[in-house]
């Protein structure tokens, strides 16, 4: 199982996609406060349609409260100041894939607390990034390829 972690999301139907990439890859949601809206928004549950009840949801008040609960990793962080390409990530069963939120990314912090594991999606350079959603499904599913896709069809 993959771990994918949103830190300070704020655009609700990015979390309600990300949410059903997560029930269709068996993959667990965790969701670091502050959110940019409430779990319950009804904009999160279109998006996400009826796969909310197939998604492991954990909810933590700040990256402390991540860390503390999951102390093992391995992390690997999402950003566009990544130093390596996604694909040269070994990824493992278990992994956690960090993102950040939607307008400023992962925090400089936690960026330095793992340079060795700060991944970027390959684009042009004038380009600012990818949607939250697609950059998740597109680390999701290179880690799941690389695990050999366990448990799916």
């Amino acid at each position: 199982m993959l771990n994918i972690v949103l830190v300070e999301p704020e655009i609700p139907m990015n979390t309600g996609n990300i949410a059903r990439t997560c029930a269709a890859t068996r993959s667990h949601l965790h969701l670091v406060k502050p959110l940019g809206f409430d779990i319950s928004d009804r904009a999160v549950k279109r998006a996400g349609l009826d796969y909310w009840p197939m998604v492991e949801i954990s909810v933590y008040e700040d990256l402390d409260d991540f860390f503390e609960k999951n102390p093992s990793g391995p992390y690997w962080l999402s950003t566009t100041k990544g130093s390596r390409r996604y694909t040269d990530a070994v990824f493992t069963d278990g992994c956690y894939l960090m993102f950040g939120k939607e307008t400023a990314g992962l925090p400089e912090e936690l960026r330095n607390r793992f340079p060795d594991s700060c991944i970027r999606l390959p684009m042009r350079p004038d380009a600012r990034s990818l949607n939250l959603a697609n950059s998740v499904a597109v680390v999701c599913y290179e880690a799941l390829r690389q695990i050999g896709f366990p448990d799916l069809t």
